[in-house]
């Protein structure tokens, strides 16, 4: 059988890598498509596992999905193990049985934001060199648009073309034997500023997020329904929703619309009892949770950006529930910081997840003592390693993933978020972290949301600027201006107050809801 090296060709060098450390020993020949969707079909065949607005399907029915798509990519497509798939579609389950058709094929994932314009799409596929595209046809204006030097085969779903191939399938499909470290996902970052980077994921590396925060941090259960707003591109979304799970035979619930006057009603519609999605999010659905049923959540989950202990009272005060916070990247795959819900401590991020290992450092790369704020450093069974790209050595140092946040850990082992190492305000000589300010704002009654970053400023360097987004009632004039520094110089150090605060119609943000801090700035 042929083969296409690409991505394998276009791992960084040996030496670049980051320390990897497997506490769980996988079989050197995994597929993970196997493991996560076969190995249900025994037991849990007829249990359902995805439910959508447009159908619910059944573990056999959607592996009888992925065997038929995978038919027509190998057979008709001429698809080799290693070649680059691009996926695009909003959460549904044809994009599901996309993904895992590719992986059984022993294909690499390459999934896309759907709001991405063509230009943007173009440059994904044209680093990862895709010689093959399966889109929603309710896509295909911008996929159309596309020109990509190494795209062979463009098909459609929606529009009957993948359904009819489909349906002249088999609906059985031996999967692929591939190596546990065979390259099966390139993740691209949703970050908030620069060009993309390519995050290179294996089989193993898919189940081990499964097996190490899912199953030891999560904890879920068969009967679980899990539900969320974050994209299946975001791979924050294809852990929650899809592979989670499918682990434990469970049950993912996929919305095209997820905004939390959509969330709301699904949840008590679904009765869904683990809940994904971003601090801004819960804040929102507080606000409403009164006129819905969610007695039936038992774990809310998040992640995306960090969490305002403010945000993390409201949700128990309203739901009685904690909110499991975590940070997790691309890079890494999903969550390496977070707590169980026992251990839970409001306004810390958490532990490092069984299986991961953490620590602060100072500039010059030694251990910050407790209490010292630094960069995060974390390595564990997943990594970064990017698809030909020199920022690998700025991201993995002396075998630790670089992540790029400022944290302090404490006595007890907890870490704290402080900023983005590089959002970090230094005003006439303070260190001010802006989610601190911002979490101080978020306790007013007045603020809906808000962003707090550094503006330039001749006398003091640097000063701390509030971007807020009013609830409705307020007034935006110079005396709320006033009543929210006041109330901020209450809240924290009278120091780190915002000395200028500008209010605004809405925040600019991700498509994976992270707020823009870098067009926050340059409106300064």
């Amino acid at each position: 059988m042929s083969f296409d090296g690409f991505a394998r060709d276009n791992l960084p060098p040996r030496e670049d890598w980051p320390a990897f450390r497997h506490s769980i020993a996988y079989p050197e020949r995994l597929n993970c498509a196997v493991e996560l969707l076969d190995r249900n079909l025994p037991a849990r065949g007829d249990h359902p596992a995805l439910i959508t607005p447009a159908e619910t399907l059944t573990y056999r029915q959607l592996a009888a999905r992925v065997n038929r798509i995978a038919h027509v990519l190998v057979g008709e497509l001429g698809l080799v193990p290693g070649n680059r798939v691009l996926l695009r579609s909003a959460n549904t389950a044809w994009m599901v049985a996309a993904c895992f058709a590719v992986l059984k094929a022993g294909g690499i994932v390459v999934a896309t934001m759907p709001l991405l314009r063509a230009k943007e799409i173009a440059q994904i596929a044209e680093k990862a060199q895709v010689t093959h595209a399966l889109c929603d046809i309710r896509l295909a204006d911008e996929m159309r648009r596309v020109t990509a030097p190494t795209l062979r085969h463009l098909v459609f779903w929606g529009d009957g073309d993948l359904e009819a191939r489909c349906e002249r399938a088999a609906p059985d499909f031996t999967a692929c034997d591939t190596a546990a470290e065979d390259i099966c996902l390139i993740g691209f970052t949703s970050g908030t500023t620069g060009v993309p980077k390519g995050c290179m994921h294996d089989h193993r590396a898919m189940l081990a997020i499964c097996d190490h925060y899912s199953a030891q941090v999560l904890k879920p259960r068969p009967e679980d329904r899990f539900i969320g707003s974050p994209p299946l591109a975001f791979t924050f979304g294809l852990g929650g929703l899809v592979l989670f799970p499918f682990r434990v035979g469970a049950t993912g619930i996929l919305l095209e619309k997820s905004s939390p006057d959509d969330l709301l009603p699904a949840i008590a519609r679904h009765r869904a009892t683990i809940c994904f999605t971003a601090p801004t999010a819960y804040r929102a659905m507080a606000a409403r949770a009164s006129g819905f049923d969610l007695s039936s959540l038992r774990s809310c989950v998040s992640a995306g950006e960090a969490l305002p202990k403010p945000v993390f009272e409201l949700w128990q005060r309203t739901t009685g529930l904690k909110l499991m916070d975590g940070i997790g990247a691309t890079e890494m795959l999903h969550i390496f910081i977070a707590a169980p819900e026992e251990r839970i401590v409001p306004g810390s991020t958490g532990l490092p997840v069984p299986g991961y290992e953490a620590r602060v450092l100072l500039p010059d790369g030694r251990e910050a003592p407790r209490g010292t704020p630094g960069r995060l450093a974390v390595r564990g069974p997943t990594g970064c390693r990017y698809l030909a790209d020199a920022r690998q050595r700025t991201y993995v140092q002396d075998g630790w993933n670089i992540t790029g946040d400022t944290y302090v850990q404490d006595e007890a082992g907890y870490f704290w978020y402080q900023a983005r190492s590089d959002d970090m305000i230094v005003s006439a000589g303070y260190n001010i972290a802006g989610p601190e300010v911002e979490a101080a704002l978020l306790t007013h009654p007045a603020v809906r949301e808000c962003g707090v970053v550094g503006a330039p400023d001749a006398e003091r360097g640097m000063v701390v600027t509030a971007h807020v987004v009013l609830n409705e009632g307020f007034c935006a004039d110079e005396d709320m201006a006033r009543a929210l520094q006041d109330h901020v110089k209450r809240e924290i150090a009278p120091y780190k107050y915002p000395r200028r605060v500008r209010f605004h119609a809405s925040l600019p943000r991700t498509q994976t809801g992270k707020l823009q801090r870098f067009a926050l700035r340059e409106l300064a």
